[in-house]
């Protein structure tokens, strides 16, 4: 029987390999690791990873239902609650997505916010509020200088509406 540590490095190799695969867009064979790594040691990275790889074989319902046992894992990650804002904006469900992307903005762990603050602007811009649509790109472009969809994104809507 593995030791705990060891079943976390099993579980990490699994993670990494399935996101190689993803990557080059073998999404079954990505989706089998991951369900792997969770069998093998959950973490919500692995709950994540499989989110998103269900999201884009178009289940959205299924990855949603990845990242919330993500966040009972580890309610301070924020990939998860950003995913699930990304998943309604594609639902078309604005409003429930804001709520998500905001929680997304307070989690402590969290490599880049740059991602919540993209998808708000492009509610904002969805929804016609041009201000606060430049205000969330302007703020994803703070935390990621040069950030290429946000330049663009930028660019276009000013060029748009000024």
């Amino acid at each position: 029987m593995m030791s705990k540590p060891e079943l976390e490095k099993t579980a990490r190799e699994l993670i990494d390999k399935g996101y190689q695969l993803q990557k080059k867009g073998h999404l079954d064979r990505a989706i089998s690791l991951y369900r792997q790594a969770i069998e093998c040691y959950p973490t919500a990275q692995a709950h994540t990873y499989l989110g998103w790889a269900l999201s884009i074989k178009g289940y959205p319902d299924q990855a949603i239902a990845e990242c919330l046992k993500a966040i009972e894992l580890d309610p301070g990650y924020g990939n998860p609650y950003n995913d699930i804002g990304a998943y309604l904006i594609q639902q078309r469900k604005y409003k429930e997505a804001i709520g998500w992307l905001e929680k997304a903005l307070k989690a402590p762990d969290y490599e880049n916010y740059c991602y919540p603050y993209m998808n708000m602007a492009k509610i904002f811009e969805l929804i016609g509020d041009w201000n606060r649509s430049v205000e969330y790109y302007e703020k994803a472009l703070a935390e990621a200088p040069g950030y290429k969809p946000a330049v663009s994104a930028l660019e276009k809507l000013k060029g748009r509406y000024n």
